[in-house]
């Protein structure tokens, strides 16, 4: 939550700003390095003052990170809060997490998407149990050879939970670094994202290495915002940035188009049978790999077609009913959905899935979020 703005800079921040226009207008410009060094102080002094109040912050060992981290990469951190502490309250440790059963994994996991993410976690963990007596090393390679950890995720860990001075570089850092220096270059190329990472590495304040990196973080989700427009008069890089001087920040920073999503039509079945839902595994590989799903097949179905699909007789049918148009869209592929909302008679089966019992669906398999606009016919409340 931003604070008052009043406090995101004060006379010693608007002093460094100041002489630094007035320095850059009579000669050259500052060195990206320099530039970035002199980031550092209202950056420091900014976190200070506005830093969120989160639950990862207040014990922020390295498993706490870990966790705290791949829960927030592509996901709002809004919703993460909630995730986070009932999973630690599950998995307090990286025992637990390696010997929790995966079906109790994904549960823990249902409705933050992005699953494979919490496969590798348990993966992780295992090596860690099996490598590190269980305790994640505090040493930034060692980190990387670990699955679902890359240069971000091991930066934020040994910065923030060990002290050590190294950057983690996500699409926040690269937004407010690029605007900061005026880049141009395109933020989803590796070779960019490795090049501010080693910016960093060179400027970071040794010794508050990980406020240094929180403090661009926050300063991304909450003043240099992603959507719309930065707030730049609230930033206290205000006098240092120069997409704000040259009125750059709707064109900074550059990314690659994202290639067109290809859509899909599906009919989606949200299926009961006296007290018993109707679930179906998912192939082990593709999209959504492994997981459970309400059945479905590609294609709009009409009434009497989805029927003859379930193998079901019209009088083997209570109730059969059109449900509302959804969407959801993943990273590469849109899902425009129908729906029929069934309800079979109690000794009627089908091939289409399994039946359980809708209590022991709700606590037991996790249902992704593309669902969701048809799971709760089943699951009202």
């Amino acid at each position: 939550m931003r604070q008052n703005n009043s406090r995101h800079s004060g006379s010693e921040g608007r002093g460094l700003f100041e002489d630094l226009e007035v320095y850059e207008r009579e000669g050259e410009l500052l060195p990206a390095e320099e530039r970035v060094r002199a980031a550092v102080p209202p950056l420091l002094f900014w976190f200070r003052e506005n830093a969120r109040v989160l639950p990862w912050r207040e014990e922020p060992t390295p498993y706490h990170v870990w966790i705290s981290e791949i829960m927030l990469q592509q996901t709002r951190v809004e919703a993460v809060r909630g995730y986070y502490l009932r999973f630690l309250e599950a998995l307090p440790d990286i025992r637990s997490l390696a010997e929790v059963p995966e079906e109790r994994l994904l549960k823990l996991w249902e409705g933050l998407g992005y699953y494979n993410r919490a496969r590798n976690l348990k993966k992780a963990a295992g090596e860690v149990l099996a490598r590190y007596g269980g305790e994640l090393p505090a040493s930034y390679e060692e980190l990387l050879s670990l699955p679902g950890i890359g240069s971000y995720t091991a930066g934020a860990i040994v910065s923030i939970a060990c002290g050590i001075p190294e950057p983690a570089v996500d699409g926040n850092v690269l937004r407010v670094i690029s605007r900061l220096l005026a880049s141009r270059e395109d933020i989803l190329k590796q070779s960019v994202k490795r090049n501010m990472e080693e910016l960093l590495r060179k400027t970071m304040p040794k010794e508050e290495a990980g406020a240094f990196n929180q403090a661009l973080m926050e300063i991304g989700a909450l003043v240099c915002v992603p959507n719309g427009m930065p707030h730049c008069a609230e930033c206290p890089l205000k006098g240092l940035c120069l997409a704000r001087r040259e009125g750059l920040t709707e064109e900074i920073p550059v990314k690659t188009p994202k290639r067109a999503r290809t859509i899909q039509e599906r009919t989606i079945f949200a299926i009961s049978r006296n007290g018993q839902v109707l679930l179906r595994k998912r192939p082990e590989k593709g999209l959504l790999a492994g997981l459970y799903e309400l059945p479905g097949t590609e294609g709009y179905l009409g009434a009497a077609e989805a029927l003859d699909w379930l193998g079901v007789k019209e009088e083997e049918v209570e109730l059969l009913e059109p449900l509302p148009e959804a969407k959801h869209v993943f990273s590469h592929v849109e899902w425009r959905m129908k729906g029929y909302l069934i309800r079979l008679k109690a000794d009627v089966g089908t091939e289409a899935g399994f039946f359980v019992e809708s209590e022991t669906a709700q606590e037991v398999y996790a249902l992704p979020g593309a669902f969701r606009a048809y799971a709760k016919y089943l699951f009202p409340g």
